[in-house]
């Protein structure tokens, strides 16, 4: 899960920042090579029971949770990932934001000691999950399955 999770990072992150958020379903290789051959060039050769992503159309504006909230898969698809771009503010910046939803977006991103991060987080139906962070301006990944609980839940939701 981890690999494919580190994949679809790496393949937002080759058009840059300030990307909106995206999903990528997940479907067995095989199956998905067996339903269209004509992948099988793009796919080349995969270990049996990998996963492949399969990019989905443009997450609609809003707050994450009531979209992911409007997300359901057919039976077919095992998984899915989820990539999105989160401001991030030191635990000392708490005490300053304002109250409500409006006012506190427009604070977070104007903050001075924000930092842009992508997350990329990944669940198949069974529960298994992985999720990866990456810091603007810094090449490396902070890869933990524990990076946003409540993103695995959202996601796991929409298989329900």
């Amino acid at each position: 899960m981890t690999s494919v999770v580190l994949e679809v990072e790496r393949h937002v992150a080759d058009s840059g920042w300030d990307q909106p958020s995206q999903v990528y379903a997940l479907a067995d290789t095989a199956d998905l090579l067996a339903r269209e051959p004509a992948l099988a060039p793009h796919i080349g050769d995969s270990p049996p029971g990998s996963l492949t992503p399969v990019e989905q159309e443009p997450l609609p504006v809003g707050r994450l949770d009531e979209v992911l909230a409007g997300i359901g898969w057919p039976p077919e698809v095992l998984g899915c990932v989820l990539v999105t771009e989160l401001v991030v503010l030191p635990p000392s910046a708490e005490e300053e934001a304002p109250y409500s939803d409006h006012e506190i977006e427009y604070w977070a991103a104007n903050h001075p000691e924000r930092q842009d991060v992508r997350l990329a987080v990944g669940v198949t139906r069974s529960g298994l999950h992985a999720s990866c962070l990456r810091v603007r301006g810094d090449d490396e990944l902070v890869v933990d399955p524990d990076l946003a609980d409540n993103l695995v839940d959202g996601l796991l939701a929409t298989f329900q």
